[in-house]
């Protein structure tokens, strides 16, 4: 399958900001640290089918390059250092870390090279590969069908909030990796900028450039992963991964990621220092009202009081989920949702795909994440997993898959 002329991707930019935040922390502190990163798909399409038009598209993204116009918006910005976006500025993906295969119609793709040219791989890759599915799957579909179907949400949303007090309501854009295309994203988002007020930023730094808004976004899961084998005590390499984000950033990027080994081994990690210098957290997996409550006990346990902290909410949310745990948390803590698929990926007859891409080695050593919904824990190596379980004190019971 080929013949589509345009390209998929045409910014070094259009990815999530937690990349490049990441990729700045790995190029100051752990610059020759290898990985291995591997894509999976959660439901059972047959994205084999693709494998040539993907690996072409793979190939066409080595001509990416930071442009000066984009260089100097990240020079505008507080957290980047200098000596991080001249190599940035020299950087370029290169196609031969990626190994693209058909295997039997599932599509098999792997990533392995230097940590810090890796990280840049998951979004734009994710992306290119719905994009790529959904040219063929929804050839009828595209950006004026999301934008209709988004204005009916919105008027039904209005109508629910009539009578609510929204002053705390925050809505981020989370929906680079699995949306539609780049163009359904940006009508999706300058939508939203024009007619949702409750909207403060989008996680896709291209977008953020071009529209004008507040980029937003810290760590993902692959920042604890990776720490399984770089911290030389397993049991200890949550609290420093915790600890090596705030020597990089500091008072700055302040939301830690919480289901890398489950909520309650984070929050034993997660003692009153971390919990002070850090702003929030942010929920990815599990029961999201138990985990809020978890949160919120947890500060009020260790004398912090929660409506000085954020909780982030970003685990497969629409309007109206979003709306649930704003009723139910909004006056007790400030409170942000992250929607992503179901803004970027929302038209009439077109089904999403669930994949991702997560770290799978570091330095040739297994890595795993245990997360709070059995579903989407990741790991081959079940001896490592167990070895996991023991340092971290959870119950050797479910399986990973």
């Amino acid at each position: 399958m080929t013949g589509h002329a345009s390209p998929i991707l045409t910014s070094l930019l259009d990815t999530d900001a937690y990349k490049l935040h990441m990729q700045q922390a790995v190029f100051h502190r752990y610059h020759d640290v290898t990985v291995a990163a591997e894509f999976r798909c959660r439901g059972d399409d047959l994205l084999g089918l693709y494998a040539n038009e993907i690996r072409e598209a793979i190939n066409a993204m080595q001509t990416l390059a930071l442009t000066d116009d984009e260089y100097s918006y990240l020079s505008g910005l507080p957290f980047f250092q200098s000596d991080y976006l001249n190599w940035l500025r020299d950087f370029r993906y290169n196609p031969e870390q990626v190994q693209v295969r058909n295997r039997d119609g599932h599509l098999a793709i792997r990533i392995t090279g230097p940590w810090r040219e890796v990280i840049l791989w998951e979004v734009p890759l994710l992306a290119l590969i719905s994009e790529v599915v959904h040219r063929y799957r929804s050839p009828q579909a595209g950006a004026q069908q999301a934008v209709d179907h988004l204005q009916q949400k919105l008027e039904t949303f209005r109508r629910d909030v009539a009578d609510i007090d929204m002053s705390r309501f925050r809505l981020m854009d989370f929906g680079t990796r699995r949306r539609f295309s780049h163009e359904v994203q940006h009508a999706i988002v300058s939508t939203l900028k024009q007619d949702f007020p409750w909207l403060i930023g989008t996680s896709n730094y291209d977008l953020a450039r071009r529209l004008a808004l507040t980029p937003v976004g810290t760590q993902a899961h692959e920042w604890f992963q990776a720490f399984q084998q770089i911290s030389p005590v397993l049991a200890n390499s949550q609290r420093a991964a915790l600890q090596a984000w705030l020597d990089e950033y500091d008072d700055q990027l302040g939301i830690a990621l919480t289901d890398c080994i489950a909520m309650d081994a984070f929050l034993r990690d997660f003692g009153v220092n971390f919990a002070s210098r850090y702003q929030g957290l942010r929920h990815d997996s599990g029961d999201p009202v138990e985990w809020g409550e978890k949160a919120l006990a947890h500060y009020e346990k260790l004398g912090i009081d929660p409506h000085s902290k954020t909780l982030v909410f970003s685990d497969n949310l629409n309007l109206d989920k979003a709306l649930a745990l704003y009723r139910h948390f909004g006056q007790r803590t400030n409170v942000v949702f992250g929607i992503g698929t179901r803004l970027t990926c929302d038209i009439p007859g077109v089904t999403p795909l669930n994949i991702v891409i997560k770290l799978v080695e570091c330095n040739g050593k297994p890595v795993a994440k245990l997360s709070d919904s059995p579903g989407k824990t990741i790991c081959q190596d079940q001896a490592f997993v167990r070895a996991l379980r023991k340092a971290f004190d959870l119950p050797l019971v479910k399986k990973a898959s």
